[in-house]
């Protein structure tokens, strides 16, 4: 198997590492009924999504 022929520094194996950080999930607020969601998502309270409903909800059914 190979093996590193000179150890990597703390520099380089940080610089490298840099790209794993967890990022926030960016929120928004659903324009029909005022809720909390993910950006680019439908709304799991109304079921729209952009301002059109995509989801059927279970007074509707």
């Amino acid at each position: 198997m190979a093996h590193p022929k000179r150890r990597t520094s703390k520099s380089k194996k940080r610089m490298r590492r840099s790209h794993n950080a967890l990022h926030e999930k960016t929120l928004s607020v659903c324009s029909y009924c005022g809720e909390t969601i993910i950006s680019h998502q439908v709304c799991s309270e109304c079921g729209h999504y952009n301002g059109r409903p995509v989801l059927k909800s279970a007074d509707e059914a």
